[in-house]
């Protein structure tokens, strides 16, 4: 009896995630009209956010049997979480399963009881940092055209598994279709589609240093045109043209690439190519209750990291390339040794 009551559990945990996939849909729309806290946008997010929900779900069967809804299971999210923390588990790790269980739940960061996870620092990310015992398994003699590839056009694993021949674009290209969608807008109003196409293609055109461009269409759809940067451009060029307009690029992607290390690769290659010397971004700005002019172009980073600045300019060109929106984002998980 007890096996059936936690299986139906199981259930009701898995029907509420399914009727919160909205995989595709917007997400900033839903931000702007209030329906998000119930949705999840992203495949990869509903995959992680059920894995670790799923452990909590062990946890409740192991040491409180007798619950047998999400009403009552509700009550133990903080007990658990503690608990993980006690294993040693990083904070990272704790930060994603109290957002797991968080919109498993309708827990949000503001509520009182939303359980507050260990602070997540710099120095503790170990991801791309320290070598795996599949990175033993990885032989980069074997696989260098696809680290090259990789560092060239900062692809998430999703966007190179999916990258066909017809993805490169020309700064020509994209220059004639912001010239074609801005005189479309002149004569009626832009679908969606002819909206975000302009968008990404005006983007793309803020790096006037870069003459080819990759076609990416990542986590949860988000679309954008990356530069192909650093010292293999042309042989990445000549791999796009060697394939078939709707043939794959890369037929297999070894599990053991470090796709994310290559994209912080990558950004520090479009970060040290545009960025400027700090001392030459101007004092543009007043604070307003010191009277001091300040360079409002300029990060500057925190904690473990203080005291460096970086130009805000090249980041967010880097933050646009990798397909971000926020700059702590690139500063905390991408540029690296600058």
């Amino acid at each position: 009896m007890g096996y059936k009551n936690k299986k139906d559990l199981h259930q009701q945990a898995f029907n509420r995630f399914k009727s919160m996939q909205h995989f595709g849909e917007s997400k900033r729309e839903a931000i702007l009209n209030g329906t998000y806290k119930d949705k999840i946008f992203s495949h990869n997010t509903y995959k992680t956010y059920w894995k670790h929900s799923k452990y909590y779900l062990s946890y409740l069967k192991e040491h409180h049997p007798d619950c047998t809804s999400l009403k009552q299971a509700r009550q133990y999210v903080g007990e658990w979480l503690q608990s993980r923390a006690d294993q040693g588990l990083s904070a990272w790790t704790i930060q994603t399963e109290a957002k797991a269980v968080g919109k498993l739940f309708g827990i949000s960061p503001e509520d009182p009881d939303y359980f507050t996870p260990p602070a997540r620092h710099r120095q503790d990310i170990v991801r791309s940092r320290i070598e795996r015992v599949r990175d033993k398994r990885f032989s980069k003699t074997n696989n260098d055209e696809l680290i090259r590839f990789c560092k060239g056009v900062g692809a998430r694993r999703e966007g190179m598994t999916k990258m066909t021949g017809k993805d490169l674009r020309t700064k020509e290209q994209i220059q004639a279709e912001v010239k074609r969608l801005t005189e479309l807008a002149n004569s009626r109003p832009l679908t969606k589609d002819e909206q975000t196409a302009l968008k990404i293609s005006q983007d793309a055109l803020l790096f006037y240093k870069h003459e080819y461009f990759v076609y990416l269409k990542e986590k949860g759809g988000r679309e954008r045109l990356s530069p192909v940067t650093g010292p293999d451009i042309e042989q990445i060029v000549a791999r796009f043209k060697e394939v078939g307009s709707d043939e794959k690029v890369w037929q297999h992607i070894h599990t053991a690439a470090d796709i994310h290390g290559y994209r912080s690769d990558y950004s520090n290659r479009l970060y040290r190519e545009y960025a400027r010397d700090i001392e030459d971004i101007p004092y543009d700005k007043v604070h307003s209750g010191t009277g001091h002019r300040y360079q409002s172009e300029v990060y500057h980073c925190r904690l473990d990291e203080r005291g460096r600045c970086l130009d805000k300019r090249a980041m967010k060109m880097a933050s646009i390339a990798l397909g971000h929106s926020r700059l702590d984002v690139v500063a905390n998980n991408y540029i690296r040794g600058l």
